[in-house]
């Protein structure tokens, strides 16, 4: 009887303690050959340290090689190990079913690529595969093949996965899903709440195929405060009923759930100190104040001079007004965070200070104007030009959703262009990041950020993706082409709402032709559902005649140019009016 070790030493944390705001579990695994030549079982499990463990979560696996493959044994611990290291190597951005299909999907092709090459089978290296995760206070759930994963809360067993497996008759069966077995794999995928308490039982079919779940229960009730102990309880009754494959069973318990409240985010935000009052000619960090370029009642922004290499950069510094707002400091924080994770020419480059004592981000100078300048000094940019315009926004944007953010923000005020024409996308407070958005925190933080009149509508519900980066987008393009708003402007939420009625381009801009009109106008549908899937869409669509915009019923008057129509109708009852006084003087 083996006791299974973590991964590369990186043992999970046995402390019992409760302790708040730290996730913490117990975890106990062991296998056993059994009447098998060799183990084709694996199971591991990972706590990574630091922010990894706050970003990233706990992980664990279980692997079965399937007996018929001649590969099966490594491909088990291939999966096993793979999906460890490479789940803790994938952006912290990305939510977990993201990070987790996306390692699994490559495995898979992987075991299935080798299997080929290497057994010149099909099912050369074929292995069953159950993972969890525990990321703050939700469990996410990845499955194929005929391993098993059970929850036992509150005295009770629940099994959280079905198996793949078909059978063809009374004595006969085989495994329908497995990884390695064919280029393309479902995933099964579903998650949960977490409790502290909770215990994760994983076992192969060596041991589900032999120990019926009311025995397992009574086995979790009767030892679960003892995981090890449980754990070799549960594989000897087993291999006492008979087991004749290999036997392996782990044991993941919940011991502490992170719970974060304002007082701690805060006491973390604020290990750095809020600079004193800048000023130029004043010298912080290395960078020496030029001046002040701008400044609000969140924030004060100015341009230094890197000392040592002579580089002009952007500080920008938090307002005291907020010093004591935990949810605005993450945000001011989560910008740093977002730009360095970025590397794109039509980004603002955010730059990593040699050294810091205060409180500010710092990110490259850009020596230009800012996309609002530009539609003041250009009220209707030529159609070749808003293209160009709209092709490096989009280039930009593609860089946060490839990342799994959402900008939230985008509006020409948060659009530089630099002397060469190169545009940059700045601003990241509101940027959206899934990843982060499964990290429980005890204040809001889907508020709604984005401005009026450029923001998608159901960002004021709190409801964004994609789609609402590429509705401002539309507004943009819209406003470079005619100088106007798709909708107008309005002074708030509920104006938008009430009068978002879409004014056609060529109203603005008599040389719009009607096929751009109709992307325009699909770009900023109300409905997410109706609007663009893809930036690309929206740029080809700008740039080559769409036929359904060609076809398209030509829209009233009154929508077209209403106050054209209103002119026609005062009209029409000016001469109608002056027809009655001629019959009346006539009679």
């Amino acid at each position: 009887m083996k006791p299974l070790a973590p991964a590369h030493g990186r043992r999970p944390h046995f402390n019992r303690t409760r302790m708040s705001n730290v996730l913490q579990i117990d975890y106990a695994a062991v296998t056993e050959k059994g009447n098998k030549e060799e183990n084709a079982d694996a199971a591991d499990a990972l706590v990574p340290e630091g922010d990894a463990l706050r970003n990233k979560g706990i992980a664990a696996a279980i692997a079965d090689g399937m007996s018929s493959s001649e590969g099966g044994v490594e491909a088990a611990q291939l999966a096993v190990k793979g999906f460890l290291d490479d789940y803790l190597s994938t952006p912290d951005s990305w939510t977990v079913k993201t990070s987790a299909t996306k390692v699994l999907g490559a495995l898979n092709r992987w075991l299935w690529s080798q299997g080929q090459m290497r057994y010149e089978s099909a099912r050369g290296m074929v292995t069953t595969f159950t993972g969890l995760v525990i990321k703050s206070t939700t469990a996410h759930l990845f499955h194929v093949g005929d391993s098993r994963l059970y929850l036992f809360r509150d005295g009770e067993l629940e099994q959280l996965t079905r198996d793949h497996r078909v059978w063809v008759g009374k004595d006969r069966d085989f495994l329908s899903r497995a990884l390695g077995i064919d280029a393309h794999v479902d995933i099964d995928y579903r998650s949960l709440a977490v409790e502290p308490g909770d215990l994760f039982l994983f076992t192969t079919d060596g041991v589900s195929g032999y120990v019926t779940d009311n025995r397992l229960r009574q086995l979790l009730r009767e030892r679960g405060d003892n995981l090890q102990a449980c754990a070799q309880a549960i594989m000897e009754e087993a291999l006492k009923g008979g087991s004749h494959d290999n036997v392996t069973c782990q044991l993941l318990k919940v011991l502490s759930l992170p719970r974060q409240t304002e007082a701690d985010i805060l006491q973390k935000i604020t290990e750095l100190p809020f600079p004193p009052p800048l000023e130029a000619g004043m010298k912080i960090d290395g960078y020496e104040i030029l001046r002040e370029l701008h400044a609000s009642k969140r924030s004060e922004v100015f341009l230094a001079r890197e000392i040592e290499s002579g580089h002009k950069v952007i500080l920008k510094v938090p307002s005291e007004n907020y010093r004591d707002d935990p949810a605005f400091l993450e945000g001011f924080l989560h910008e740093e965070w977002v730009g360095r994770r970025i590397n794109n020419p039509h980004v603002l480059k955010v730059l990593e200070p040699p050294r810091r004592r205060f409180l500010y981000n710092v990110s490259e100078y850009v020596e230009g104007q800012s996309l609002r300048q530009w539609i003041n000094d250009h009220p209707q940019t030529h159609i070749n030009k808003a293209r160009e315009f709209l092709k490096q926004i989009a280039d930009g944007l593609r860089a946060f959703h490839r990342l799994e953010m959402i900008h939230l923000d985008l509006k020409p005020e948060n659009i530089l262009i630099d002397d060469q024409g190169t545009l940059k996308i700045i601003d990241f407070g509101s940027t959206r990041v899934a990843g982060t958005a499964e990290i429980a925190t005890s204040y809001d933080r889907d508020a709604p950020q984005a401005t009026l009149d450029y923001g998608a509508p159901e960002c004021f519900d709190g409801q964004c993706s994609r789609r609402s980066d590429i509705y401002s987008l539309g507004v943009i393009a819209y406003e470079l082409l005619t100088g106007h708003l798709p909708y107008g402007e309005h002074d708030s939420q509920r104006a938008v709402r009430k009068g978002r009625r879409y004014i056609p381009a060529s109203r603005w801009n008599p040389h719009i032709q009607p096929w751009v009109d109709g992307a325009l106008r699909k770009a900023v549908h109300p409905d997410p559902s109706k609007r663009y899937d893809t930036l690309s869409e929206f740029l080809f669509d700008l740039s080559k005649p769409n036929p359904a915009f060609l076809t398209t019923t030509a829209q009233p008057l009154m929508e077209r140019n209403p106050l054209a129509f209103w002119k026609g109708v005062s009209a029409l009852l000016l001469v109608g009016n002056l027809v009655l006084i001629y019959l009346l003087l006539k009679a």
